[in-house]
């Protein structure tokens, strides 16, 4: 089981013969993604080629829109390789295509782009669950990737991770290679976003497969602590947590473009009582966090 992505999940990729698409989609071919094709309206009606997991040579057909693509192909899932200025007009193309899932990878969306297309999706009837901007995206270990996240550091098992870092989700799931991921989801570090934690907490509940849950947090806004009152009141699993920036100085932006802290609100502190308040326990470092959850599934 996994939540969000599978093996049957049918990709395109948006922006598949641009250089981070051409990259990225050879990437998640090798960890056995099911990539059906791509968009590019410059390109139409050519193909690219790749090599899946076995070596073999694929072409992929590129499409003018995402309609076509997924109207050729059934795709279900799009991962969006495209630069900050047009990513608002490809997210808003990809949900009126009916796309099931999109992952926006892109770094530097402005935020008012990001509320003008998740308030898009919400007036077409949340149809399009949408992952990101600025995130590394989802896996599903040895079955499916739709993203950037390096498919060779774990395998799969019965723990579920939602992370707002991309580099601390790739840290985690090698702490914890020898146990296995369910599936892990990065959601992204921007103040606004499409899918967040509580959402990754719900699906995680849900799935029989997961046992038990890492939630990675960081300085800034107030995620952490309203995903603390959800666990609280809904998880029945073990969670653990760990949240970046126990020393950052106050009033900096670190790494993240929503990691700023003002006064109290969106300390690692605040958050970490937060968090603790609700039964998770919080490790201070990655490591310490993994070796928690080494220890509850021993008891599991």
């Amino acid at each position: 089981m996994s939540i969000f992505l599978n093996k049957n999940s049918k990709i395109i990729v948006q922006g598949i013969t641009g250089g981070e698409g051409t990259k990225h989609t050879a990437r998640m071919l090798a960890a056995g993604s099911n990539i059906v094709g791509g968009v590019n309206a410059r390109k139409a009606g050519t193909t690219v080629t790749h090599t899946d997991k076995n070596g073999n040579s694929v072409e992929l057909p590129v499409y003018g829109t995402v309609a076509e693509a997924i109207e050729a192909t059934g795709a279900d899932v799009s991962v969006a390789f495209v630069p900050p200025a047009f990513t608002k007009d490809a997210a808003i193309e990809a949900i009126d295509a009916g796309i099931g899932l999109l992952v926006i990878i892109t770094e530097g969306v402005p935020v008012k782009d990001t509320a003008e297309l998740w308030a898009y999706a919400g007036k077409t009837g949340n149809k399009t669950r949408i992952i990101g901007p600025n995130c590394p995206g989802i896996i599903t270990p040895d079955e499916s990737l739709a993203g950037i996240t390096p498919a060779n550091i774990t395998g799969s098992g019965p723990i579920g991770l939602v992370s707002k870092s991309g580099t601390l989700t790739y840290q985690m799931m090698y702490e914890l290679r020898e146990i296995g991921i369910s599936t892990a989801i990065g959601i992204g570090g921007d103040p606004i976003i499409g899918t967040t934690h509580i959402d990754a907490l719900a699906a995680f509940e849900a799935d029989p497969d997961t046992k038990a849950i890492v939630m990675i947090g960081e300085i800034g806004g107030d995620a952490e602590e309203r995903a603390a009152e959800y666990i609280k009141q809904h998880v029945t699993k073990p969670v653990v947590g760990y949240v970046a920036g126990f020393t950052a100085p106050e009033g900096k932006t670190m790494g993240h473009a929503g990691a700023i802290v003002s006064g109290s609100a969106g300390t690692a502190a605040a958050k970490q009582e937060a968090l603790e308040a609700a039964g998770v326990r919080v490790g201070k470092t990655p490591t310490e966090a993994a070796n928690i959850m080494k220890e509850i599934i021993k008891d599991l």
